[in-house]
C-alpha cells in the first residue's frame, strides 16, 4: 500500500512537472480558433494587435473576379482585410491597368478575422498586408482549379540572388512605384535582388524606394502593408522605414553570406505552431465571439460597387472590460453581383 502510495504521488508529480513545463498544451491554438472562422466578425472596422499578433473586426473581402484583377487560391479563404485595405487593391488595380498592367494576382491578404494562420505567413493578422504575384493577369478569366495549381514565376536567377533580365521588365517596376505611391502604403517586401535592381535602374524621382524593403522570400509575389487605420486605437504602428533610399550598406550585406547562413541547432517551433489566445489582444476574444454577417456576398467588393455599411447598426452586448471594441452589428445596404462571376459575365 505504501508503495503504491508513493507510485501514485510521483505520477502526481510528474504531470504537474509536463503542465508546468509546457502550459499551453491545456490551450487550443489561436491558429486553430481563427482558422476555422468562415466569414468575419459584423462589427466596425477595427485592427488590433500588431501585424504578426493580433486580429481585426468588420473585415470584407475582395470579389475573386475584377475588371483589373484575380484572386488566386480560393481555396485558403484569405481574401479578407480592413477596408481600408480592400479598397485600396481595387483602386491599384485600376490605376495599374491605367499605368499599363494588364492586372493584379492577388495572393493572401488575411483570414476573414485575422489571427495566426494554420499555414505560410508570420504577419497577415490584422488585415493590413496582401500579397500580389509579379505575373501578370491573362487576358481571360482563370478557373478555380487553375487558381489552384498555377505557379507565380520568380523573378531571380535559378541559384543566385540577382534578377533574372529574361523576365523583369520596366512594367514591373513602374508596378512597384504605383504601389508606393498610396499614402497609406508603409512598406512593400521584395527579395533583395530585386531591391537591388531597382537601385540600380530606377530614373528620375527615387524617393519612393525607400518604401521598398529587401526581405527573404519575396521572389514571386511582392507584399504590400498599410499603417494602423483611422480609429485602430488598439493597432500596434510599426517603426516607419528610414528615409534614405536603402541601397547602402543595408542592402550590401543582403549580398553576404550571413543572411542566408543555416539556423544552428535544434529548430525553435513556429510562433503561430505555440500561440494561444493569451499571447493575442484581449479584443481579440470578442472578435472571435462577434456574430457573423448574413453571407459573404454580403461583405464583398466588386468593381468599384457597394460596401457593407457599418453606420447606424445597433451596438451589441459586451464585456466591460473589452478594451474599446465597439462592436456594431452589420447592416449591409446592397447585396453585391454573386462571385465568382457567372460565365456569361467574364471578360
Amino acid at each position: 500500500m505504501r508503495r503504491f502510495s508513493l507510485m501514485r504521488l510521483m505520477g502526481a508529480g510528474l504531470l504537474l512537472g509536463l503542465a508546468w513545463a509546457n502550459p499551453a498544451k491545456a490551450e487550443p491554438l489561436a491558429k486553430d480558433l481563427f482558422g476555422a472562422q468562415k466569414l468575419p466578425a459584423a462589427a466596425a472596422p477595427a485592427s488590433y494587435g500588431f501585424y504578426s499578433k493580433g486580429c481585426f473586426a468588420g473585415g470584407i473581402a475582395i470579389a475573386p473576379d475584377g475588371d483589373h484583377w484575380q484572386a488566386m487560391r480560393l481555396s485558403r479563404n484569405r481574401r479578407w482585410g480592413h477596408p481600408d485595405l480592400i479598397r485600396l487593391l481595387e483602386r491599384f488595380s485600376r490605376d495599374a491597368a491605367a499605368d499599363g498592367w494588364s492586372g493584379l494576382l492577388i495572393g493572401d491578404i488575411s483570414q476573414p478575422r485575422g489571427g495566426p494562420m494554420l499555414t505560410g505567413h508570420a504577419s497577415h493578422q490584422i488585415g493590413l498586408d496582401a500579397d500580389i504575384w509579379f505575373t501578370p493577369m491573362p487576358n481571360r478569366r482563370m478557373s478555380v482549379e487553375e487558381r489552384e495549381k498555377i505557379s507565380a514565376v520568380s523573378m531571380i536567377k535559378k541559384d543566385s540572388l540577382y534578377v533574372d533580365d529574361s523576365r523583369w521588365t520596366a512594367a514591373h517596376a513602374n508596378l512597384l512605384r504605383r504601389a508606393a505611391s498610396y499614402p497609406q502604403v508603409e512598406r512593400i517586401l521584395v527579395h533583395p535582388g530585386i531591391k537591388k535592381k531597382l537601385c540600380d535602374t530606377v530614373q528620375g524621382d527615387r524617393s519612393w524606394l525607400h518604401k521598398v524593403r529587401p526581405f527573404w522570400g519575396h521572389d514571386y509575389h511582392f507584399h504590400i502593408r498599410i499603417g494602423c487605420p483611422k480609429g485602430s486605437v488598439d493597432c500596434k504602428r510599426q517603426d516607419p522605414t528610414p528615409k534614405s533610399e536603402g541601397c547602402d550598406k543595408s542592402l550590401a550585406w543582403w549580398f553576404t553570406e550571413e543572411p542566408w547562413r543555416p539556423a544552428t541547432g535544434p529548430a525553435k517551433p513556429k510562433a503561430r505552431d505555440i500561440m494561444t489566445m493569451a499571447a493575442l489582444p484581449a479584443a481579440c476574444q470578442a472578435v472571435l465571439a462577434a456574430p457573423s454577417p448574413q453571407s459573404e456576398a454580403a461583405v464583398t467588393l466588386v468593381d468599384a460597387g457597394p460596401l457593407p455599411s457599418h453606420a447606424g447598426a445597433a451596438p451589441l452586448a459586451q464585456d466591460a472590460g473589452d478594451p474599446g471594441s465597439q462592436l456594431l452589428s452589420l447592416q449591409p445596404t446592397k447585396i453585391p453581383r454573386p462571385t465568382p462571376r457567372p460565365a456569361a459575365d467574364l471578360r
